[in-house]
């Protein structure tokens, strides 16, 4: 059985939209990723939203930056095999420079 991605535990420890908008240097909580692609998600804050959980993070993919994502969304991507999103269970929460891989030159 496939488990959550968003656990009440993150839930509850994830600061709200906006909190870290003047940190230099914000807290990431969790990190997602795509099996078999760069797609990789650090969620930094986020909110319910009607129906659904909306965040704010750093993105890596074909371009990397912050951006809004929503819960649902990471539920229906699939990677060309049909794998989906999964919660890098080892990842330890840090500061973003401290947990986000440098740019390859």
């Amino acid at each position: 059985m496939r488990q959550p991605l968003l656990t009440d535990d993150l839930r509850s420890r994830l600061p709200g939209l906006r909190s870290q908008q003047a940190e230099p240097d914000p807290v990431v909580y969790a990190k997602f990723f795509l099996p078999g692609t760069e797609r990789t998600w650090y969620f930094i804050e986020g909110a319910a939203q009607d129906d659904d959980f909306l965040f704010f993070g750093f993105v890596v993919g074909l371009e990397s930056d912050f951006g809004y994502f929503r819960l649902s969304e990471l539920e229906s991507v699939r990677n060309p095999f049909g794998l989906t999103v999964e919660r890098d269970h080892s990842f330890r929460e840090g500061r973003l420079t401290d947990v986000v891989p440098a740019p390859e030159d």
